[in-house]
C-alpha cells in the first residue's frame, strides 16, 4: 500500500491504494510510518517526495474501517495516537525538506498530510477539503497546528467549521501549496524541487525547520537564543566553509551535509 523509491539522493513515498483515493486504513497507516522512519534515518536521503497514486492525493480515513470499528464499540481504534500523530511528527522535525506533490484530492487527514509537509505542488485539479467537521470530528493528523500557519488562525477557523473544498487555484491564493501545475507535470515538478532541495545545504535547511518551529511557539527572546545556538552549529560545518570559499571564488557551492 506504500510505495517506496530513491533516486538522486530523494525518497519517493507514493501512497499506492488508488482504487480507494489512497485512504487510509490502519495497515496502510503502519506502512507510511515505517516508511517515513526509514527517510528519516538513512543518510544518503537529503529530500523527501510524498504523493499518491491514481486520481487523488490521499481522501483520509479509509471510512469503511472506521464505520467498521463504530459498529464494533471500538471507536477510533487509538489511530490518532498510535498513526496519525507520529507520522505528523516525523513529517514535520524530519532533518531533511519534504515535498507534497498533490495530484488529485487532498480531504481530512489527506489533506493535514500534505499541510504537514514543507512544500506543495499541486494539479490544476487538486482539490483541498478539511472535511472533520462534516462527519461530527474535530480535525487531527496536526491540522489544528499547521493549517493556521499557513493562513492564518481566522481564515482556518473558516476552512474547518466550513469544511468547503478548496481547489488548486484558491489554495495558491490562500498561500496553501507553493506552486500549481498542469495534471500531467505535478509529478515531475514537484520532484524537481525535491532534488534541488537535495542537492542544497541539507543540515542548514534541518535547522531552519528547528526555527521555525520553535519561533511559532516562543518569543522572539528565545528565537534570537536558538537562532544564535543553531548558527554555531552550522558555522562548525564543512559545508558552510565550503560554501563561503565557493561565493568567495564565485564558484556554485556543492553540499555534503557535512
Amino acid at each position: 500500500m506504500i510505495r517506496y523509491e530513491t533516486a538522486d539522493a530523494v525518497a519517493t513515498v507514493t501512497l499506492d491504494r488508488p482504487e480507494a483515493m489512497n485512504s487510509l486504513t490502519a495497515e496502510t497507516k503502519q506502512e507510511l510510518l515505517a516508511a517515513l522512519r526509514r527517510t528519516a534515518e538513512d543518510r544518503a536521503v537529503r529530500a523527501v517526495l510524498l504523493t499518491g497514486s491514481g486520481r487523488a492525493f490521499c481522501a483520509g480515513q479509509d471510512l469503511r474501517e472506521h464505520a467498521a470499528n463504530l459498529e464494533a464499540g471500538r471507536g477510533l481504534a487509538d489511530t490518532v495516537r498510535a498513526h496519525y500523530n507520529p507520522i505528523v511528527e516525523l513529517i514535520t522535525t524530519m532533518a531533511k525538506p519534504v515535498v507534497a506533490a498533490v495530484n488529485g484530492v487532498a480531504a481530512g487527514a489527506g489533506a493535514s498530510l500534505a499541510f504537514a509537509c514543507d512544500l506543495r505542488v499541486a494539479s490544476e485539479k487538486a482539490k483541498f477539503a478539511l472535511a472533520f467537521a462534516g462527519i461530527g470530528l474535530a480535525p487531527d493528523t496536526g491540522a489544528s497546528w499547521t493549517l493556521q500557519r499557513l493562513v492564518g488562525p481566522g481564515r482556518a477557523a473558516e476552512l474547518m467549521l466550513l469544511g468547503e473544498p478548496l481547489d488548486a487555484a484558491r489554495a495558491l491564493e490562500l498561500g496553501l501549496v507553493t506552486r500549481v501545475v498542469p495534471p500531467g507535470e505535478v509529478l515531475k515538478s514537484a520532484q524537481e524541487l525535491a532534488v534541488r532541495l537535495a542537492q542544497g545545504p541539507t543540515l542548514a535547511y534541518a535547522a531552519t525547520k528547528r526555527a521555525l518551529a520553535y519561533a511559532a511557539t516562543h518569543s522572539l527572546p528565545d528565537a534570537l537564543a536558538l537562532e544564535a545556538e543553531l548558527q554555531d552549529e552550522c558555522v562548525a560545518t564543512r559545508d558552510h566553509l565550503d560554501a563561503t570559499r565557493a561565493f568567495l571564488a564565485k564558484e556554485v557551492p556543492v553540499f555534503n551535509a557535512e
